[in-house]
């Protein structure tokens, strides 16, 4: 006899554990629950959903937390509450389902499935009773089950032909298709032509960062000098940072903007968003030197130490958007609460302040009227006041935080801090990104990475998404600090990705080959909020082929990349990573830096200008040393410091100062 119980208490999601006291009888996904579902022939109701969104708390509100809802849920169903963020390869399957219904996807994500985990009915969120036209759980509930029994027959007819046409999408079979120079140039333009120039982002409402499209244009102005390309990425950015979607007194960038000016947030925090803008912010500022650029990277980390590090070194997953069982009521201000008097009056100007509020009723801090920074002086005045606000607010109840540290959204984060600390010259950010990188590496059980961690639970196996994040940090701590010990890590991780998730075709699946409890081992070929699992694959293996030097790594993600185009092109969209990450093929680039200490001028000149194509490299100067710079190409004797830019095969003749470095790697801009 199965518990009729909740079984959500003792999970390491924070998301799951919040519905530990549902009277629903919760099951976490996988082979217990499954196997429950066989055998008592009931249909499985599962739910997907993350911590920080917030109508997945309001639909648990609704519904969930119901009495009357939960004894029809426990009674008819198998119910299984998955945390998308601890298993996106799930959330893809059934998500994609949901999309070849013809229905728009969302979260929550409430699907209906056979006793094999099979989908054949589903929608997002429902209100308990039917009501914003859309029809009540309650009736949803009573409906499916009294199909599934009096008309069993029509519910399994379409089943199989509906996971087929799941996996045909997301296990994708196509025919390689050669690099391109042309694909991906038209790729840029066509998400060049999709930016609002007036406001940054894609045109319309809501407005995402969509970091996939933002590199996207980056790696265009790099490769062509697309000057269009470069001012639709710093518009987008410099934008997005003064307005309200970004916390202009504790730092740190929300999810997205609901309206089409950046103003209104969605308020959750997530960490890979913000990973994701320290990097692009670390590039504009090398290219602008713009100080906006460095407050917003410097005010973020500040953020990071203060609020996210879930064990003192690890980083914890989001923030909720919600607190006091309101959205966004931590972050906004009424008029009363800031006060009138004369040192206030330059900060209510410049943030938007006035007695009616700029949503509904409250104001949401921004300086989208007054993106222009003021003198000195006048800058100093308002970080006072700023401060005494965010001292006010701390007094605040604080949105909930979720403790779990994934390790593809920790890998992005130590790539980033890594590469902001070298521009910026900040061993404490090294030292920040460091500490969550031996934190990481020290979770792994016989060699393998888990992907979530939480106190000392620990979810394996861990994704795809997770070695090839963690070869991609490996290589930029490598870059950093030349301790080799990071490139030993990124080839061992490259070991168990071959071993876990290299596929009879020579691919990549998201799942490893020993996750039971999956009707599909998806490719991982579509993007989301950050590149896809096969981009960042991609990019890491590019990086350490190029790094390691090693000929025959670097062909085989040549046919790894050529493999993707074609399923690519076939789809034909949400795969920005993918042509991202093979466009780095076109010419990948190494700079090797031969200097007698790690201080030499060539070496800060390297640092200040952040490229994602390129890899750094320092050997030691000493007279006549022998080097071979690219594979096959000979060796040269050393007389002198210098530094050498090799694209592809073909390395420029070396340049022996900082300044005539810094203008070898300066994108030159050229005429469009």
């Amino acid at each position: 006899m199965y518990q009729q119980a909740n079984l959500l208490g003792q999970e390491s999601s924070p998301y799951l554990r919040q519905h530990a006291h549902n009277p629903v009888h919760w099951r976490p996904w996988g082979t217990l629950a499954l196997q429950e579902a066989r055998e008592t022939g009931k249909p499985i109701l599962l739910s997907v959903g993350y911590a920080a969104c917030h109508w997945c708390h309001v639909m648990a509100h609704e519904c969930f937390e119901d009495q009357q809802v939960a004894d029809l849920m426990n009674a008819h169903y198998v119910n299984i509450k998955v945390d998308r963020e601890e298993r996106p390869d799930i959330d893809q399957i059934y998500m994609a389902a949901l999309g070849a219904m013809g229905e728009q996807g969302g979260w929550p994500l409430t699907m209906f499935l056979t006793q094999d985990a099979k989908p054949f009915w589903g929608g997002t969120y429902f209100p308990k009773n039917s009501r914003y036209g859309r029809p009540g759980f309650m009736d949803v509930l009573q409906s499916i089950d009294r199909v599934w029994r009096e008309d069993h027959a029509r519910v399994v007819q379409n089943v199989d032909a509906l996971t087929d046409h799941v996996s045909a999408r997301l296990d994708a079979k196509a025919t390689a298709v050669p690099l391109d120079k042309q694909l991906f140039d038209q790729f840029a333009a066509n998400i060049a032509g999709m930016i609002d120039m007036k406001k940054g982002g894609l045109s319309g409402a809501p407005k995402f960062p969509n970091a996939p499209f933002m590199d996207t244009l980056w790696l265009s102005w790099l490769r062509n000098g697309n000057t269009q390309h470069r001012d639709a990425f710093l518009k987008s950015l410099r934008t997005m940072l003064q307005g309200g979607i970004y916390d202009h007194l504790g730092g740190g960038l929300s999810r997205y903007s609901v309206d089409d000016d950046w103003l209104v947030p969605h308020f959750e925090k997530m960490l890979y968003d913000n990973a994701q803008f320290i990097r692009h912010a670390t590039y504009a500022y090398a290219e602008t030197k713009d100080e906006l650029f460095r407050i917003r990277i410097e005010e973020t980390v500040d953020w990071l130490r203060r609020e996210m590090l879930a064990n003192g070194a690890r980083f914890a997953s989001s923030l909720d958007a919600d607190s006091e069982g309101e959205e966004g009521r931590f972050y906004v201000w009424s008029a009363s609460e800031i006060s009138d008097a004369a040192e206030f009056q330059a900060f209510r100007t410049t943030y938007d302040v006035t007695s009616e509020g700029n949503w509904e009723g409250k104001t949401i801090l921004n300086r989208l009227k007054s993106p222009d920074a003021f003198n000195t002086d006048t800058e100093a005045d308002l970080l006072k006041v700023r401060q005494i606000l965010f001292a006010q607010r701390e007094k605040r109840i604080h949105p909930n935080r979720d403790d779990k540290s994934l390790t593809d959204w920790n890998g992005l984060m130590i790539r980033a801090l890594t590469e902001a600390s070298r521009v910026f010259q900040r061993s404490d950010w090294l030292e920040l990104a460091i500490s969550s990188y031996r934190s990481i590496s020290e979770s792994m059980i016989d060699g393998r990475l888990p992907h979530s961690v939480l106190g000392q639970s620990r979810l394996f196996p861990g994704l795809s998404s997770d070695y090839a994040a963690m070869i991609n940090a490996a290589v930029s701590l490598y870059e950093a600090t030349q301790e080799k010990t990071f490139l030993s890590d990124a080839s061992h991780w490259l070991e168990a990705l071959d071993r876990w998730h290299l596929t009879a075709d020579g691919n990549y699946a998201l799942s490893a080959s020993d996750s039971t409890d999956v009707i599909i081992r998806v490719r991982g070929d579509q993007d989301e909020a950050i590149p896809s699992a096969t981009g960042q694959i991609l990019e890491s293996i590019i990086r350490l082929a190029t790094t390691t030097a090693d000929y025959a790594l670097q062909q085989r993600v040549e046919q790894l990349a050529e493999n993707a185009i074609g399923r690519v092109l076939e789809q034909r969209y949400g795969q920005a990573g993918v042509l991202n990450s093979a466009s780095l093929l076109l010419e990948p680039m190494k700079l090797v830096l031969v200097t007698p200490d790690r201080e030499h001028p060539l070496i800060r000149a390297a640092d200040s200008r952040s490229d994602p194509r390129r890899t750094d490299i320092w050997i030691r100067f000493e007279e006549n040393t022998k080097i071979e710079l690219v594979p096959g190409a000979g060796e040269l004797i050393i007389k002198k410091p210098a530094a050498y830019l090799c694209r592809g095969f073909v390395c420029l003749a070396p340049v022996e100062t900082a300044e005539a470095l810094a203008e070898l790697l300066k994108p030159k801009p050229s005429e469009h």
